[in-house]
């Protein structure tokens, strides 16, 4: 279930309130302010409950179908800024524990240049999340699930082509995590990269809607990363 069919299921509940309890909702709902986590669904939801149109084990039974459809939608609310240090490090460290923080006893020439180290091979990680481009709002509320037919745009920043010899890119949809894994050579040749800021060093990949099947030759399924990350780093 996503957003679009729960928005669906409980306007057909609402069809079911009388007259009068359906004007008030609509009132209600006109005026209505949203601060997490009490927002336009949760109210839905409760006034649906106390007016007998659904029973806790109905609401119960939804939200489990609506969390487990969206088991990565809680990612969409981690601030952009913070998103790729907070989770996306820790994340493809616990895929495989080979993967280290790096410092100077492991680096001497470490500055914090790059993300991760690998058995020797400098790695820099990039996570994004798949927004649909053509509706407004907060992460969440653009938030896409794998498949999807609704344009998308993940914007990869950042990159620093010279200081890793093998790149990460996270690709977030609320279903559906994807991993694509690009030699330092790769990514320099790749024609959607950009500088992302004019005399800059700093570069940038778009994946969107039109162009991801060409990244389909540098997916890998997360238990392979480590072997990929070593096998492309040949490739520098």
């Amino acid at each position: 279930m996503d957003i679009k069919q729960l928005k669906q299921y409980l306007e057909n509940l609402i069809e079911k309130l009388e007259p009068k309890n359906h004007q008030l909702l609509s009132a209600r709902l006109s005026s209505l302010k949203s601060v997490f986590p009490f927002n336009e669904y949760e109210y839905i939801l409760m006034f649906l409950l106390d007016k007998g149109i659904i029973t806790f084990y109905q609401y119960e039974d939804l939200r489990e179908k609506y969390v487990s459809s969206n088991p990565y939608l809680e990612l969409y609310s981690i601030a952009p800024r913070v998103f790729g240090e907070i989770w996306g490090h820790p994340h493809i460290m616990d895929i495989d524990n080979r993967f280290q923080r790096p410092n100077k006893e492991l680096d001497p020439t470490y500055n914090g240049q790059y993300d991760l180290w690998f058995e020797g091979i400098k790695v820099e990680v990039k996570a994004c999340r798949a927004i649909n481009t053509k509706k407004r709002g907060n992460l969440m509320e653009k938030a896409l699930k794998y498949g999807s037919d609704e344009p998308f745009w993940m914007n990869f920043q950042q990159i620093k082509v010279d200081m890793a010899d093998v790149f990460i890119f996270i690709g977030v949809w609320i279903d559906k995590i994807v991993y694509w894994v690009m030699s330092q050579k790769e990514i320099k040749k790749n024609k959607y990269l950009s500088p992302q800021h004019r005399g800059g060093i700093e570069y940038q990949i778009g994946i969107t809607h039109k162009n991801i099947s060409e990244f389909d030759v540098y997916k890998v399924e997360p238990y392979k990363l480590g072997d990929m990350v070593l096998k492309k780093s040949k490739k520098k």
